[in-house]
């Protein structure tokens, strides 16, 4: 049986103590593959588990520490990529049959700096379908599953990165957001996750390099873990043009200093329907970084499900795109949420799709007049604990009598606004002892400030380090 203590260690002790040969990347390599056998036939987290070639890679780690080799900041540290990213020489299949054999001759970006880096590949993580979906359940590998509670989803659509690192097979794990991707795994599986700054990490696996709503960033045991997958994969690339050519030095030990700081608090985002323990629990994290000095105050700040529309319109059109020419040929074994998104993207015209431009800049305006007096936002992820397993994205997106909107995420708006990072943290545990979380958004390219804030509370809650029952 594995060794729980060292499978639910975080990546930046794990890294200090191989610097310190205190423990070999053989022993933490093979603890990790022990973990993995044993959940993942429970959990169906990883499509693709690379036991030999790991534990290669883990020899030759401890032999350059024992030559006193130059060491990277993750040599040694087991990783995971989500099944959406390209691994040169492994099969990447999108959880979707379309690709189901596609090899890729190339590692995006994002793989070979965190690989050079030291990390040593453990294996791939399920995904939804083409990432498309908030929940990873497809025809080509099945459901994945919650570690809290295996009856419910850990999200999607990096739902098996969520659930590999909140079931302690490792310690961090990449995924992708176009939508709430990294933060709703986070969320339902009670781990950190950071949606980064738009551009900070360049993003290069999609046929567009002009979409301005898609990040690769950190599933993670910790906040300097996430700060560490940031610090590491961050900077320009010319495959992705628009990433960013000047970037913040992000340290790799966030300091939780927040007094001072005035935060925004708000439940429901104006429109959205949260549950009650998900409130509770977010108004609890308020109180405890009210507790350290920060300044939180409710605001009302007057958006709409206009800013939600906005953003599946646009996902109409690019599923129309994109997905739109193997429908005639895959149509019976697609996602029917994927066939609804393309059916209406070809609906939409030219000018349709420049209007959203038009609309999204306008809620953008309203919105950025909260950093005028604010330094970050406070809401919650997701606005219920994690979802039954079978729940589709079509049971979901009803606005009742009272103008409530009914739908799990709340990630979707800060894609739209994507220049802001969005942090989530556990918040706290619902009745049926399943995460809540809490979303720290920033201003625009202040990443280190949502890692501080997220810091803070990180070092005031104990209940972060409980264990989930698998």
């Amino acid at each position: 049986m594995a060794n729980l203590d060292l499978c639910y260690m975080s990546a930046s002790e794990l890294g200090r103590l191989i610097r310190r040969k205190k423990v070999s990347p053989v022993e933490i390599v093979d603890n990790a593959l022990a973990r993995i056998d044993e959940v993942n036939p429970k959990l169906n987290c990883f499509c693709f588990v690379y036991h030999d070639e790991a534990r290669a890679r883990a020899r030759a780690a401890e032999q350059a520490v024992m030559k006193g080799a130059p060491l990277g900041a993750l040599h040694g540290v087991p990783i995971a990529f989500k099944d959406m990213t390209p691994t040169r020489g492994k099969r990447t299949t999108l959880g979707s049959y379309i690709f189901e054999n596609w090899v890729p001759d190339h590692d995006a970006v994002v793989v070979e700096r965190l690989v050079g880096a030291g990390a040593i590949m453990m294996g791939k993580t399920t995904t939804s379908e083409l990432a498309m979906t908030g929940i990873t359940e497809t025809k080509l590998w099945g459901i994945t599953r919650n570690p809290w509670n295996t009856g419910h989803t850990p999200a999607g659509s990096s739902g098996g990165s969520g659930s590999a690192v909140g079931a302690g097979c490792v310690p961090l794990a990449e995924g992708c957001d176009m939508g709430g991707s990294i933060r709703l795994p986070a969320a339902f599986c009670g781990v950190v996750g950071l949606k980064p700054s738009f551009g900070r990490i360049p993003f290069d696996i999609l046929p567009s390099q002009f979409d301005t709503y898609c990040h690769f960033g950190p599933l993670a045991r910790s906040v300097d873990d996430a700060a560490l997958f940031l610090s590491l994969a961050q900077g320009h690339d010319d495959r992705d043009i628009s990433s960013l050519a000047t970037v913040g030095a992000v340290p790799h030990s966030v300091p939780g200093r927040v007094k001072g700081l005035r935060l925004a608090l708000s439940v429901d985002l104006g429109y959205y329907a949260v549950d009650g323990e998900v409130e509770r629990n977010l108004r609890a994290a308020a109180d405890i970084l009210r507790d350290q000095g920060a300044i939180v105050e409710e605001v009302e700040l007057g958006l709409t499900r206009e800013i939600n529309d906005i953003g599946y319109k646009h996902w109409f059109a690019y599923a129309a795109a994109y997905i739109g020419p193997y429908v005639e040929q895959w149509g019976d074994v697609l996602d029917p949420f994927i066939l609804m998104m393309v059916e209406e993207g070809r609906k939409m015209s030219a000018v349709d799709l420049k209007t959203l431009e038009f609309d999204r800049t306008r809620q953008w305006m309203k919105f950025s007049r909260l950093f005028e007096l604010f330094d970050g936002l406070l809401c919650p992820t997701a606005a219920t604990p994690a979802l039954p397993v079978g729940t589709s994205d079509l049971d979901w997106g009803d606005t009742d009598a009272k103008g409530r909107y009914h739908q799990y995420e709340m990630t979707f708006p800060f894609n739209l606004f994507s220049a802001c990072p969005a942090l989530s943290m556990p918040s706290g545990f619902s009745s049926t002892k399943l995460p809540t979380a809490i979303q720290i958004v920033g201003r625009p390219w202040e990443d280190v400030t949502v890692l501080a804030i997220g810091a803070a509370l990180e070092a005031a809650t104990p209940w972060l380090k409980m264990r989930p029952p698998i």
